[in-house]
């Protein structure tokens, strides 16, 4: 069978039956029934699915330098028992140019031609006036590749090859990668045979999506970081690393950062910015693998584990006796130690810090082996005892507290544990608390961590205690950098979270999320990096990083930002009450960015506000959130602990953790929400309303007729408008100090 020329355009499926919205999407085939060459449509005795079901994606790229070739394997499945015709469509990304593309066919590969892109600019402004569909506007401005396919038999795969090239940016020490996997909103609209259907009703399926990233450069790899995918990173060496990813429900965009240093830390920064606001920015610090012996810094580290009677259930205590091991295994020889286990009373490995040399460890290995669980559990003394150990000097010090259960032996107030274990440290140690199920009271534990430059964290009945606490150990395991200071110079940083970037360890990188208000564009900045290395003051400058005035291609900053503000608001308010300024903030950054919290959960499952239900269940919750984060144990309590962890970690999220975070965090898109281009909308009444619209009652309203010449002008001029008005045939949106409201 002749394959059909390939065009770069937007889709025009044969006979105009069917089309589809997709916002930056991968390949996807729009399907029409035809039995032969050239089509001739007949009556549909069922709907065809608004695009063919994606089984697979195969991504494999290859980035020298900053040259990267992509190559990508789509499976698509046909369902249904017709033959086929379809329209493959492909966004192709700015600078990108094809190498390849092919259809297989009966087993052989067949390659395609590639036609003009004047040609197929044409093409596609004639379909999106014609269509009147606004899901076509995403694409204003942007590059398409199309092809036409025949035949796709039925109940089969078809498999597609597509191969392109492209020269990656690079702005201050930092390259990006984007591969586009967003489906988009997945519209239906009105075809001749297909009649009407909701819209949103019918989301694109999709199948595994994986792929392998290798990237090589003439410098070091460093800061691998991905906002959207959970992601393995292996190096080879210093100059080549493999990204490797899988997943089967994460549709958004791939993106990937990674940064190019020889230095022994390595500093990368990624700005967002919109015309007449505040920027936003991501500081990515890590080490070099490649540290020498000596750079590493010993510390001492105090283990102490909860063994009264509730951790013999569901094998608690084997798991945490392996992970104990392994924190014990991890120390150098440099390190001292020492592990106590209490219940009713505590009970010490040794008198002081012992040696993590060979005999030190064996001795450690030893007391584990003969822990048993019985007894009550006497978190206060325990927790004295531990803080006894640590000795004035300029090691690092650590402690980690591991407990499956509440206070039920000596002191049980939580105020007074931790007024007396200040009482007993008159030194800087960081603390480090494990909670092991639901029976914990997370109150004590966030406030050992956050008031003790350390971070809380849980094991959840359905996860494997072992492998969370052993990926903990793993993390800092090897001190590089303490007390660490971070100065912007000439950037004007404001709400910068963490608030304090605490210690850099071996293989870890720290992720500094702020907001900046220079008035211009801001060239050459530098950026000085302070801590200590042992008794050694340290310091490393960082120049040539840029802030531009306007930058709007790293749209997933703001939410970002935002997730780790409300974090730092809700602390503040379970540490010292709820007050209508913190509840209302909380409340309009959760409604703006689309962020779960207690005061605006029922975004998950409903964004409308307008009638007096909603805004009746709205009240209630508010009314109930203080008490729900008062409680201070139970699976409502660590769960939310878990959430504002979640946003609050320095460091960044354990690739195999990142998934459940998001979901913790962010509100995904549905038929009544949509967070699109840095803007959340609500779906109010059949209009796609932008939450700022409640605070612009003083901004001019512009109002447009959908499908008029006013309308496609400005999608045309304006392709961040193009990607709102794309929502629907109604939207109202707050843009550069206008409201436009778009109306059929």
């Amino acid at each position: 069978m002749k394959l059909l020329a390939l065009t770069l355009a937007v889709f025009a499926a044969c006979c105009g039956f069917l089309f589809v919205s997709t916002a930056s999407a991968q390949g996807v085939i729009v399907p029409i029934i035809c039995d032969m060459r050239p089509c001739r449509p007949r009556p549909i005795p069922q709907p065809l699915p608004n695009a063919l079901p994606v089984k697979s994606i195969e991504l494999t790229t290859k980035i020298v330098g900053q040259v990267a070739t992509t190559h990508v394997e789509q499976v698509f499945r046909n369902d249904t028992p017709y033959t086929l015709e379809g329209t493959y469509f492909f966004p192709i990304p700015e600078t990108a140019s094809i190498v390849e593309f092919a259809i297989w066919e009966n087993g052989k590969k067949l390659s395609g031609e590639v036609r003009s892109r004047e040609e197929a600019r044409r093409i596609y402004d004639e379909i999106v006036r014609r269509q009147r569909d606004p899901g076509l506007l995403e694409y204003a401005g942007r590059d398409l590749f199309q092809a036409s396919i025949f035949p796709i038999p039925p109940n089969s795969d078809k498999k597609l090859e597509l191969t392109y090239s492209q020269v990656l940016k690079a702005e201050s020490g930092t390259v990006a990668y984007r591969y586009p996997l967003g489906t988009g909103h997945n519209l239906w609209r009105r075809g001749p045979q297909t009649g009407d259907t909701p819209r949103g009703s019918v989301p694109q399926k999709f199948g595994t999506i994986s792929g392998t990233i290798e990237i090589t450069a003439k410098q070091g790899i460093r800061n691998v970081y991905s906002p959207t995918h959970a992601i393995d990173v292996k190096n080879s060496s210093t100059n080549a690393v493999t990204v490797s990813f899988e997943t089967k429900d994460n549709d958004n965009d791939l993106q990937l950062f990674y940064g190019l240093s020889n230095g022994d830390f390595g500093m990368s920064l990624v700005t967002y910015r919109e015309p007449g606001k505040d920027g936003y920015y991501m500081l990515l610090l890590s080490p070099k693998d490649e540290l020498a012996e000596r750079e590493l810094i010993n510390k001492d580290v105090v283990f102490v584990l909860d063994t009264s009677g509730s951790m013999a259930d569901e094998g608690k205590m084997e798991k945490a006796r392996a992970a104990l091991l392994f924190g014990i295994r991890t120390l150098r020889d440099g390190d001292r130690f020492n592990v106590i286990n209490f219940a009713g009373e505590e009970h010490l490995m040794d008198s002081g810090l012992t040696p993590a040399n060979a005999a030190g460890k064996k001795r450690g290995e030893d007391f584990v082996a003969k822990l048993r669980p019985s007894g009550g559990t006497n978190i206060n003394d325990s927790l004295i005892a531990a803080v006894k150990q640590f000795e004035k000097n300029e090691r690092p010090k650590m402690l980690v507290f591991m407990t499956d259960g509440l206070p039920t032996v000596g002191e049980r107030n939580v105020e007074k544990i931790i007024s007396n274990f200040k009482a007993a440290s008159d030194i800087d140690v960081r603390v480090f608390p494990f909670g092991f199920g639901y029976d914990v009271n997370t109150t004590l534990l966030d406030k050992l961590g956050m008031e003790n430059a350390g971070i809380a964290d849980y094991v959840q009945p359905k996860e494997d205690l072992e492998v969370k606490v052993s990926n903990f150990f793993s993390r800092v395991s090897s001190p590089v950098l303490s007390d660490l200071e971070i100065d912007m110079g000439g950037i004007e940083a404001e709400f910068v979270y963490p608030r304090k970037p605490g210690d850099l360890f071996k293989g870890m990188q720290i992720a500094m999320i702020g907001r900046y208000k220079n008035s211009s564009e801001l060239r050459n900045a530098t950026v000085t990096l302070r801590g200590k290395m042992g008794k050694e003051a340290r310091s490393f400058v960082f120049n040539g990083l840029d802030l531009p005035f306007r930058d709007d291609t790293n749209d997933f900053l703001p939410r970002l930002w935002a997730s780790r503000r409300v974090g730092w608001l809700l602390d503040q308010i379970r540490l010292n009450g709820e007050t209508k300024e913190l509840k209302d903030e909380v409340v309009e950054l959760g409604t703006r960015y689309g962020l779960v919290t207690p005061y605006t959960s029922y975004l998950a499952t409903d964004g409308t506000l307008n009638n007096t239900v909603d805004r009746a269940r709205l009240d209630s919750m508010m009314r109930a959130a203080p008490k729900a984060m008062a409680e201070q144990s139970g699976a409502g309590a660590v769960q939310f602990s878990v959430q504002q962890n979640s946003r609050n970690r320095n460091f960044q999220i354990v690739e195999s953790e990142k998934k459940d975070a998001r979901e913790r965090v962010l509100v995904d898109n549905s038929s009544v929400n949509q967070f699109v281009a840095n803007k959340n909308f609500f779906n109010q009444n059949g209009v796609w309303v932008d939450a700022e619209y409640a605070a612009a009652a003083k901004l001019k309203e512009v109002s447009i007729k959908f499908g008029s010449e006013e309308y496609y002008k400005l999608a045309a001029s304006d392709r961040d408008l193009a990607k709102f008005f794309s929502l629907g045939e109604e939207v109202t949106v707050v843009w550069k100090g206008q409201v436009y409201k778009v109306s059929k």
